[in-house]
């Protein structure tokens, strides 16, 4: 049996549903992949018939392929990744490179081979193509079954352009658009568990996250910082966030808490973070702003008091948790690999000068009214002033323009 040239396939799903933009996608994912697997046994990619062909380098370990797979199903605008094998359309290759594939796969009990021929200058149709195969297969493996509907392994033979790709381990991948195809986002990042899943729910349906925190730093310690620097680093690993900005918060938080009536304090810092979230926004060309909250998760998120905050901006807030319970968002969390960052403790600013009893029912005119006592025609160019920007690696985005901006 010889051994021929290892590939994986990154397939895809939304981006196949677009119409004649489609290549832009597919161009897009496909740099950010090149980018992402910088440092990996990769030759080299191209885009073939609804999914990107990754060549893997002579010698790389079916272990180290799979490893480099792994990190490709996180990408946004993968839904699956395949590791295989690449053969000329000759039959006998194909019987070769199918037991290669198949013995890639162990452990397992049952297989069916599905086969599919995109172009007809091969003679063997696909059913032909899958009795052939799999007769093979039967020969080599004859302690394994065949199991037509839900087997351990599927062994995909696919004709096409010329050439033949065949594999059977496949793991699925996050699926949505990539990084960069949707625009740009300012994100309200925290160190606690929502906001981070929040930012990474964005990147998947192609916005390019940046994202500000408000640090209580210095009526508080910077500790939340370094943790936000930490969810920052898990999110570049597929290029999900492109830069944060550190606002040192906690002066105005103190100012605040000393001229408004307690109830409305939170209702006050949120609105605050909101119009500087807003300015650093429109400084970058983001066209939203993005948060964590969830419906009635905290008194901050009540009805009323989501929209007397969402009064502060004129861009749309997103919220991709508004209806999603904590259980949910922490399994997502602890799949992104931020749950454990987030579980550490930290003092911040949502917890400096916290008020026994916030309110839960705040309407517009009355904080409207108190927040007229306040300096923010100084204060938001201020805290805009102050805003420490901390890159990170987002293929998408292009530093030396940003860096102008």
């Amino acid at each position: 049996m010889s051994s021929y040239q290892r590939i994986c396939l990154m397939h895809y799903h939304e981006i196949g549903l677009k119409g004649h933009n489609r290549s832009t996608f597919e161009n897009r994912l496909m740099k950010n992949a090149e980018a992402i697997l910088a440092g990996y046994p990769v030759v080299t990619m191209r885009r073939i018939s609804g999914r990107i062909l990754v060549f893997v380098k002579e010698g790389t370990s079916y272990e180290d392929a799979v490893e480099m797979a792994q990190v490709m199903a996180k990408i946004p605008g993968v839904a699956r990744v395949s590791c295989g094998y690449i053969c000329h359309q000759d039959l006998e290759e194909m019987y070769d490179a199918a037991q290669q594939a198949l013995a890639d796969a162990e452990p397992f009990e049952t297989f069916k081979v599905q086969a599919r021929r995109n172009h007809t200058d091969f003679p063997i149709n696909s059913m032909d193509l899958n009795q052939l195969v799999g007769a093979h297969l039967c020969r080599h493996f004859p302690e394994k079954k065949v199991k037509m509907k839900e087997p351990d392994v599927e062994v995909h033979v696919e004709v096409i352009e010329g050439s033949t790709y065949i594999y059977a381990w496949t793991i699925r991948g996050v699926g949505g658009l990539p990084v960069g195809s949707s625009g740009r986002v300012m994100c309200l990042l925290s160190s606690g568990i929502d906001s981070p899943v929040a930012v990474w729910r964005l990147a998947r349906r192609g916005a390019i996250p940046f994202g500000v925190h408000f640090s209580g730093r210095p009526q508080t310690a910077s500790t939340s910082e370094y943790l936000v620097d930490d969810i920052a680093h898990v999110l570049e690993k597929t290029g999900c966030i492109a830069r944060v900005y550190v606002v040192p918060f906690g002066d105005y938080q103190r100012a605040i808490a000393a001229q408004v009536p307690p109830e409305l304090r939170i209702i006050m810092y949120r609105r605050l973070m909101f119009m500087v979230a807003e300015a650093l926004a429109r400084k970058v060309g983001a066209k939203a702003l993005v948060t964590g909250e969830s419906l009635g998760q905290v008194a901050s998120q009540t009805i009323e008091n989501i929209s007397v905050v969402n009064a502060a901006t004129q861009l749309p807030v997103f919220r991709p948790f508004i209806g999603t319970d904590k259980i949910e968002i922490i399994d997502q969390a602890q799949e992104l690999g931020t749950f454990d960052i987030s579980s550490q403790p930290a003092p911040d600013c949502c917890t400096l000068f916290m008020p026994r009893n916030p309110e839960t029912h705040a309407k517009l005119d009355r904080v409207l009214e108190v927040e007229a006592a306040l300096p923010l025609d100084e204060w938001i160019p201020e805290l805009v002033a102050s805003a420490e920007p901390h890159d990170y690696r987002c293929p998408a985005v292009n530093y030396k323009k940003l860096a102008r901006q």
